[in-house]
């Protein structure tokens, strides 16, 4: 599990959505805990973690993004060489993640769940059970192509070109994911920053 950093703010803070500060009440997604989910956790997922953290970063926004797999077949281990190799090419260290296995208990730490694949939500329900919340689970890709259900391709078995194609399309989902919320953010800043005008 990667190390997050976090800042103090002044002010009252009313869970991950609401945030209260004295002479402004805005809503904001700076606390948001996204998990990215894939079958192994050593190829896909780690990439969506490690592309999104660094975007939300870069975007100010104090989000903490982790990911797991529904396997558990690789548990502990350090992503796959090439998905570590991709991301380096384009800045990014996903090194230092380990994997790990997705359990129940996931829904109730996470506010939002994206995972790569439709096979890979079957097993989330499978592993879940009672637990599954349907308003937290959206395929990755969905963020792309709204209610299309494009699932991201597996490079596991491919050659290097695939982990290339597959980081390409991660990093797309992300940056529509970053614009989202962003522009969500900068529309409550800014209605809830005018002033009231005043009669006369």
């Amino acid at each position: 599990m990667k190390e997050i950093h976090k800042e103090q703010k002044q002010g009252t803070s009313f869970g991950c959505d609401l945030y209260l500060e004295p002479c402004a009440f805005y809503i904001t997604f700076a606390c948001m805990k996204i998990l990215m989910v894939c079958l192994g956790n050593i190829c896909r997922s780690p990439l969506a973690e490690g592309i999104l953290q660094d975007k939300a970063w870069k975007a100010g926004l104090k989000w903490s993004v982790e990911s797991a797999g529904t396997n558990g077949y690789h548990t502990g281990e350090a992503p796959h060489p090439l998905s570590q190799k991709v991301a380096r090419l384009n800045g990014v260290d996903i090194s230092k993640q380990r994997s790990r296995k997705f359990v129940p208990e996931d829904f109730h730490r996470f506010d939002k769940i994206y995972a790569m694949s439709d096979d890979v939500i079957d097993d989330m329900k499978k592993i879940a059970k009672n637990n599954f919340d349907e308003k937290k689970v959206d395929l990755l890709l969905n963020e792309l192509f709204p209610g299309q259900n494009v699932d991201v391709p597996d490079p596991w078995y491919g050659p290097e070109p695939g982990f290339h194609e597959v980081y390409k399309m991660i990093n797309e989902a992300c940056e529509a994911i970053i614009s989202k919320y962003s522009a969500i953010n900068a529309q409550y800043s800014t209605s809830n920053n005018q002033k009231p005008e005043t009669s006369k």
